[in-house]
């Protein structure tokens, strides 16, 4: 027996459990009585591992970056890190490959240092079905939804990555441009680029622009250098375009970088828009016009929604949608005809 058939057969969750097990007051008097009736009714001891769960009050948080280029993640643990340490909460931070399984890691880490809490920045939707319920702590999933997902210690914290997509190709749209690649990500439903590429589709679509995935899309890592390669295999294939929408600022920096390199003027020849709103798209030549997420809300309100979870004795998961704005620059003008 381990601590999920305890979770099974008392009917709480495994975090409740874990709790129970290791003397946390924050749980109710009822679910602490059924899940010791459990442990006294089949004997269970709690093996070596276990033993390790036992919490210290000032076990530091743990914030997991997925992907270590990304500068928007920068401003946001910049700002969690300010949070924190101003109600005095220790933070520990580790930075993933975008392509390594962000939810192995913190069950290792769960093993390894017990946090008291997680905070997810990005992550694949598939890994977290796969292997999140081994995870007892409270966690929030930062830049990325949840709601398809029905782990009770798991919320939520993320703009409308669809709606602003389709904003932003719109502005596109509303210059007159009527062939437009789009850049970066893959196509994983589980990943933000799905959602992007989809708002991105469906604004096409409304306005009767035709789209080909298979010619008008290229993705790439997020990372500058990735956006130039991205540009360079697009344009080969669809040299007819006449403007670009990366799925993220740097990779827009690196396309933008790669158009001029192949001898478009910007925004003359190319139009670019982009995603993130980081403070780099301000200095661009030309500026570019992004999505702005607000990485202060975002870094925020996953800090708060964390606390609260980490207070409540039963914690509901929570989604909460940040508000995002087109920032206007220089980069996307009417296509020459």
């Amino acid at each position: 027996m381990n601590i999920k058939d305890i979770a099974n057969l008392s009917g709480y969750s495994v975090a409740t459990v874990s709790r129970v097990l290791n003397g946390h007051t924050n749980v109710s008097a009822s679910a602490h009585d059924k899940i010791m009736s459990v442990v006294n009714q089949y004997n269970f001891e709690p093996n070596a591992n276990a033993r390790e769960l036992k919490r210290n009050e000032k076990d530091p948080i743990a914030v997991i970056v997925k992907g270590r280029n990304n500068l928007l993640f920068a401003d946001i643990i910049e700002i969690i890190h300010t949070t924190l340490d101003a109600i005095g909460e220790e933070v520990y931070v580790a930075y993933l490959d975008e392509d390594e399984n962000e939810v192995r890691f913190a069950l290792r880490h769960q093993m390894a240092s017990n946090p008291r809490g997680i905070l997810f920045l990005g992550g694949e939707l598939e890994y977290f079905k796969q292997h999140f319920g081994m995870i007892a702590c409270p966690c929030v999933l930062i830049t990325n939804s949840t709601t398809s997902l029905s782990f009770p210690n798991l919320s939520c914290v993320l703009t409308n990555d669809e709606q602003a997509s389709f904003d932003i190709v719109n502005e596109i749209i509303k210059a007159g441009h009527q062939s437009i690649g789009i850049v970066g990500g893959n196509l994983s439903q589980g990943q933000i680029s799905a959602r992007r590429l989809s708002g991105a589709i469906r604004c096409m679509a409304c306005h009767n622009i035709g789209f080909n995935i298979h010619t008008h899309y290229e993705p790439s890592r997020y990372s500058m250098q990735e956006g130039y390669d991205a540009f360079k295999r697009l344009i080969a294939r669809t040299p007819d375009i006449t403007a670009v929408y990366a799925l993220g600022d740097v990779i827009a920096i690196g396309a933008m970088r790669a158009a001029i390199d192949s001898g478009y003027s910007l925004p003359c020849d190319m139009s670019f828009a982009s995603f993130d709103g980081i403070q780099g798209a301000r200095f661009c030549v030309p500026r570019l016009t992004t999505v702005r997420q607000d990485s202060t809300l975002l870094a925020q309100y996953g800090v708060s929604t964390l606390l609260k979870m980490m207070s409540t004795a039963e914690p509901l998961p929570v989604c909460c949608i940040v508000p995002h704005v087109i920032q206007q620059g220089e980069s996307i003008i009417k296509p020459r005809t």
